[in-house]
């Protein structure tokens, strides 16, 4: 039993993140998906190298690509096309999101105080979870002292008031 075989046996009974011969975290799904996973459902090595020679590294970068701009690689056909974009669109998920899935989403993010209810303010409540916020400023301003201070609210627990009482959670 070769090496790869031997590592997609015991995958098969661990749940935990492989790490694959190109180096990427496979966790079932997390993370771009190169180009030659799409060898694994029918699409020939010569073609998957054709696409990476144009640029197109990730299945991702090819299911959001229109089919006239790959017909443009150089030897890869309307035929050869369709099937890969088809294979392309089952491997990445690409449905349509509603307002009301995405505003469902968005209720779940939480704010974390800046210490200051002006600058919370400002900030439209705080500094919001799931995004990057960039600080920058002329030197002695308080950007240390403001990452410091999110820095200790962010492992302070918070209160919550239900019917039996008051609960902590962390």
């Amino acid at each position: 039993m070769s090496s790869t075989q031997a590592s997609q046996a015991s995958s098969s009974h661990n749940n935990a993140p492989q790490v694959s011969e190109e180096g990427m975290m496979d966790d079932g799904g997390a993370g771009p998906l190169l180009v030659n996973k799409l060898e694994e459902f029918g699409i020939s090595n010569s073609d998957c190298k054709k696409l990476s020679d144009a640029g197109y590294y990730t299945i991702e970068a090819i299911a959001f690509t229109p089919k006239r701009i790959l017909c443009t690689v150089k030897g890869i056909s309307e035929a050869k096309a369709d099937k890969i974009l088809a294979e392309a669109g089952k491997l990445v998920p690409m449905g349509f999101t509603t307002a009301t899935e995405y505003h469902a989403r968005r209720t779940e993010l939480i704010s974390i105080t800046t210490g200051s209810k002006n600058l919370d303010n400002v900030l439209g409540g705080g500094m919001e979870t799931g995004s990057i916020t960039e600080l920058f400023g002329e030197y002695r301003t308080g950007k240390s002292q403001l990452c410091h201070t999110l820095a200790v609210t962010c492992q302070v627990g918070v209160l919550r008031l239900d019917v039996t009482g008051i609960q902590q959670s962390a």
